[in-house]
């Protein structure tokens, strides 16, 4: 997920399988017959849908004109959702389609194919979430949440015949496909959570010189040159930017392929965007969503960049710790696309997981999270479990936990400013070039 703050881009060209997403009304601009796409208002009311009572009816004005578009890759018995996240489209996930399938070809047919004939190789599913890409892009704010983008990825499992999947997730989309287990656990092999948050309060990105110096530029940015600059720096740990590829820095080339994609692709709706950073905003990771996950029987990858000034990993490793013991954390030198930042480490921990799953591996034996707690995390559970429980003192706790959080927040800035007033006041004082005699003391004994 992005800040408030950050691009819309995601980049196509080459190595960076981003897209930048096009702007569309409701209905998709470029249906077509040949177009593989996902009617969610058709698949709401699928028996295996309508098993889950927080599905929206299918007359429900949320779903019933929605529009996914889909591409399927590769061809075997096991099957993978992959669900991107802000802004981004579906070939964002190039580097990991590649691995799992060896293409990022779409397939020609979209039905998923005879498994019988496709033996133990891997089909892999992904898709734009509504208002971005080519799927459609609803108007209304309310028409956005993790839960509501999560039934449209459960329509379009119900839409492939897909009666179970592995759901990969990375950003928003990790935040959706916690959703996706919540509200259907019976149909999740296992379930990765590439650079996730909470939500709410979490989506704050990390408070420093540099996220304000990000920020800053962002607003300013009105043309793709300045853009791309600003995404670089969003997207990438500043290392990775400045390590060489031959004789180039890896920033340079980077920035000419970003320059390029946004050129010729055009901005994210401006709906879209709004609605996307509202289902961001509003997602939270209830107790009985962690309860749902535990009861589910599958495990659990967090997978996060270290660096990353959008999904501070903290965050991601206190989501893990609330999964344990199905949980394992896997924490990586990289920023926020840490998915094309080390797609080799990356990819591995999503085949170590898949192969997990498949040999129905203990949660016990796959955790690498201590089952020895702190007095502080024990007691942030035990409120955690109070508030989600209903009790008369789940407001005070509630409220709490946000007053705690605002303060960080607001004590982070204080001393950032602190911080860069006395360095102005440094900067305000008369600077000694040389020796002069006013400043030399002669002893006149």
């Amino acid at each position: 997920m992005r800040p408030p703050f950050s691009s819309s881009c995601s980049c196509s060209c080459s190595s960076l399988s981003l897209s930048y997403s096009i702007p569309n009304p409701l209905a998709p601009s470029r249906a077509d017959a040949k177009m593989p796409y996902c009617e969610v208002g058709v698949h709401q009311s699928s028996p295996s849908a309508a098993a889950s009572s927080a599905v929206v009816p299918v007359d429900s004005p949320i779903n019933n004109e929605i529009k996914l578009f889909y591409q399927t890759y590769g061809r075997g018995t096991t099957k993978v959702l992959l669900i991107i996240g802000l802004a981004a489209t579906h070939e964002a996930w190039g580097p990991q389609i590649d691995a799992f399938t060896g293409t990022t070809i779409p397939n020609d047919d979209v039905s998923s194919g005879d498994d019988n004939e496709c033996g133990e190789g891997i089909e892999v599913c992904a898709f734009d979430n509504r208002g971005v890409g080519r799927s459609s892009v609803p108007v209304q704010k309310s028409e956005y949440s993790t839960t509501i983008m999560a039934k449209d990825a459960i329509a379009l499992l119900d839409h492939l015949g897909w009666k179970k999947a592995h759901v990969f997730g990375h950003s928003m989309g990790a935040m959706i496909a916690c959703k996706v287990a919540a509200l259907v656990p019976d149909r999740v092999l296992s379930l990765a959570l590439l650079n996730a948050t909470g939500g709410g309060f979490q989506c704050f990105p990390k408070l420093d010189r540099r996220t304000f110096s990000v920020a800053f530029r962002f607003l300013k940015a009105k043309t793709p040159e300045q853009r791309a600059a600003v995404d670089l720096d969003t997207h990438y740990s500043q290392e990775y930017l400045d390590e060489y590829v031959g004789t180039e820095k890896r920033r340079a080339i980077l920035y000419q392929q970003y320059v390029k994609c946004i050129s010729s692709s055009g901005m994210q709706s401006s709906s879209g965007f709004d609605g996307q950073m509202h289902a961001c905003w509003t997602h939270s990771v209830t107790q009985p969503d962690i309860d749902a996950m535990k009861s589910g029987g599958f495990l659990v990858s967090v997978i996060h960049g270290r660096h990353d000034i959008i999904a501070q990993i903290d965050h991601a490793k206190r989501l893990a710790e609330r999964l344990h013991p199905i949980a394992r954390m896997v924490d990586l030198h990289g920023g926020h696309l840490v998915s094309h930042e080390r797609p080799e480490e990356v990819n591995q921990a999503l085949f170590d997981l898949i192969k997990a799953a498949g040999e129905n591996k203990s949660p016990h034996d796959w955790t690498n999270l201590s089952t020895n707690q702190s007095w502080l995390k024990e007691n942030r559970m035990l409120f955690l479990r109070t508030i989600q429980g209903g009790s008369r003192v789940s407001f005070k706790f509630s409220l709490i936990e946000k007053l705690y959080l605002c303060l960080l927040y607001l004590f982070g800035i204080l001393v950032l400013a602190f911080e860069n007033g006395r360095k102005l006041l440094r900067s305000l004082k008369p600077v000694r070039v040389g020796c002069s005699p006013s400043y030399v003391n002669v002893d006149s004994s």
